[in-house]
């Protein structure tokens, strides 16, 4: 039976953390999976109980975070490497970039059999400066040199870690679209609404717009607050508006909220009369989304976002911001209405009339769980990582013979 190292720096709720599980308990027996992690930043929501409810066994190691660190780092390395010659791994999966850059350093230096590694997403643009970015992409072009395979999570990113990036050749890229438990979307979801609307006192006929996900800079969570404010002003529909996730802008939005008089409950407060929500991280998101009768995203940058695979699952209409591998998972104007990330003027306007448009919103979920349940499975998931695998530990025998 073949032995996999996969390699994830936090157990942190978001969509790593999600392919990581799924293809530690699901690629079993075919395949031996020890999952390593790092450790998670303060203000994120561990994913802790989805390693329980799967029964994994994971591995801890301690500095493996998202930061730059030499001294933690450096003795990250030589953690992996010793775990390394202690497991002895035919296959060194790392997952995101610090493991992706330590994975793939102490696989190589040990002679691991085959290197994968998945981009989930890239910091190439909307996070650095032009100096910093610079550095990040030489990083990855070196350690493509290492890696004998490199996942990108939907077409269009494959195409900006080829050709905008050079990342690596075209031929040491596949494209593995990320698989997940889409089911729980799917069953008890009139009462899940009724237990979600029920919580935070919305009326049948109030309209529920959510965005789900970390609140960072790169989320760009402030243009849904001015589309937020723009269907307030212009729309005399019941309303209520919901901020799912918490982060390091959480304090920033309220301050701007409360500068716009957008008024605003909390998961502290003990009723939600206003027309904002901030909830801070919930691990109800089958219940939020059954609640919604509206899914945006706003970010400046991303690789395939979990929230909107989720939200089509239930059936949810979706408006995003038209950036990284949004465009592969959603349908344009049949299950998403889109706009490009600088358009601020057209995302609000497409906010207004979703919600005006009780025909469009039906039409645009209705049937959008079909368009998803089959493509981003975890069984499909599972498969295609199984074909991988035993593709590359077949092409190291054949060179070995």
């Amino acid at each position: 039976m073949p032995r996999v190292l996969r390699i994830l720096n936090r157990l942190a709720v978001g969509g790593p953390v999600l392919n990581a599980t799924y293809l530690t308990r699901y690629m079993a027996p075919e395949f031996e999976t020890l999952l390593v992690v790092g450790e998670k930043e303060d203000h994120e929501k561990s994913a802790e109980y989805l390693v329980s409810q799967l029964g994994i066994h994971c591995i801890t190691i301690k500095g493996m975070g998202r930061s730059i660190n030499p001294a933690s780092d450096y003795f990250a390395y030589r953690e992996l490497k010793k775990l390394i010659r202690s497991f002895k791994p035919d296959v060194v999966h790392t997952h995101a970039a610090k493991p992706g850059a330590l994975g793939r350093l102490a696989a190589s230096s040990e002679k691991v059999p085959a290197i994968v590694h998945t981009f989930h997403g890239h910091v190439f643009h909307s996070y650095f400066n032009s100096a910093k970015t610079k550095f990040f992409v030489n990083t990855e072009r070196y350690l493509g040199k290492k890696s004998d395979a490199i996942i990108a999570i939907s077409e269009q990113q494959r195409k900006e870690l080829v050709y905008d990036f050079k990342i690596a050749p075209a031929e040491k890229f596949r494209v593995v679209p990320l698989g997940f438990d889409l089911n729980r979307f799917r069953t008890g979801q009139d009462e899940k609404r009724k237990r979600f609307r029920n919580e935070f006192n919305l009326a049948d006929d109030e309209i529920a717009i959510g965005i789900i996900g970390r609140l960072v800079p790169v989320k760009n969570h402030y243009l849904f607050l001015k589309a937020i404010k723009h269907v307030f002003d212009h729309s005399p529909k019941k309303l209520r508006a919901f901020i799912i996730g918490d982060g390091e802008t959480r304090r920033d939005l309220e301050n701007v909220a409360r500068g716009v008089n957008i008024s605003f409950s909390t998961e502290k407060s003990a009723e939600h009369v206003h027309p904002l929500v901030f909830t801070s991280w919930r691990s109800d998101v089958d219940v939020i989304n059954a609640g919604m009768d509206i899914i945006c995203l706003t970010s400046f940058n991303e690789g395939t976002p979990v929230s909107l695979i989720e939200a089509q699952a239930a059936n949810k209409p979706i408006l995003s911001t038209k950036v990284g591998g949004i465009a592969d998972i959603v349908l344009e104007g049949k299950t998403a209405l889109l706009a490009d990330v600088q358009n601020t003027e057209l995302f609000c306007k497409h906010l207004l009339r979703m919600v005006e448009d009780d025909v469009l919103r039906k039409q645009l979920g209705e049937h959008s769980h079909l368009h998803v349940m089959n493509r981003f499975s975890y069984q499909r998931l599972v498969n295609d990582m199984s074909q991988l695998y035993d593709e590359l530990l077949e092409k190291k025998r054949l060179e070995r013979d």
